[in-house]
């Protein structure tokens, strides 16, 4: 019965996210869903990668927390749109979750919508929420065992931004294992080294995310 019941869940969830992404199509919005444990610096990420687009695209944020509103006030202060979603004990963003949000927005006048789930490696990666990617954070402090650890987060991924790069010598990190084992689960997942808090390695990871917001641009065009 327990299975049963995921299958309803997961079923309702994905029938919702079918109306997101056919929301976001009409609208010509790029939408992005990043994933990561608590502290691998999701926020900073985003704020990194606002400042690396934002003369060029229009830019909205959701951000996923348990509780607090402390991430989208630190979206807003940069003046960027943010919507707060607080689950409530709920270890990720449900497709609902983002419908709602989306009422809060104009969609007209935006590119970019950066979804930052809620800190876990786990329940994110089996929720569609009608994104047009997901991307994983991984923080090197965090060790380079995680992909065996949990590996189904590496593999919904399209991408992977290896953040607090700096710090690589400062940890007992494998980068040739972690990328070995990466490689093995997604062969087609770029991997991007980042330092989010100082800019370092942004612009690679800004060039792949400019790509493919205009590769759903000619797609929604055509």
């Amino acid at each position: 019965m327990k299975v049963d019941i995921e299958k309803q869940i997961l079923a309702a969830n994905e029938e919702l996210a079918a109306a997101n992404r056919a929301r976001f199509d009409k609208h010509g919005v790029f939408v992005l869903d990043l994933m990561a444990s608590p502290g691998a610096g999701k926020t900073s990420t985003i704020l990194a990668t606002i400042d690396a687009l934002r003369d060029r695209y229009a830019i909205a944020v959701i951000e996923g927390d348990i509780a607090s509103k402390v991430d989208a006030e630190k979206i807003r202060a940069h003046g960027i749109p943010a919507v707060q979603i607080n689950t409530g004990g709920a270890c990720h963003l449900e497709s609902a979750m983002i419908g709602r949000a989306l009422d809060t927005l104009d969609l007209d006048e935006l590119d970019l919508v950066i979804i930052e789930n809620v800190g876990n490696l786990v329940c994110p990666s089996d929720f569609d929420l009608g994104e047009n990617a997901k991307v994983m954070i991984l923080s090197v402090p965090e060790g380079h065992d995680k992909p065996q650890k949990y590996p189904n987060i590496f593999q919904v991924s399209e991408a992977v931004i290896l953040n607090k790069y700096d710090t690589l010598s400062i940890f007992d990190f494998d980068e040739v294992q972690f990328r070995s084992v990466v490689e093995s689960l997604n062969g087609k997942a770029p991997i991007f080294p980042m330092a989010a808090t100082k800019g370092d390695g942004v612009h690679a990871w800004a060039e792949w995310l400019t790509h493919r917001i205009e590769m759903a641009k000619e797609g929604s065009s055509a």
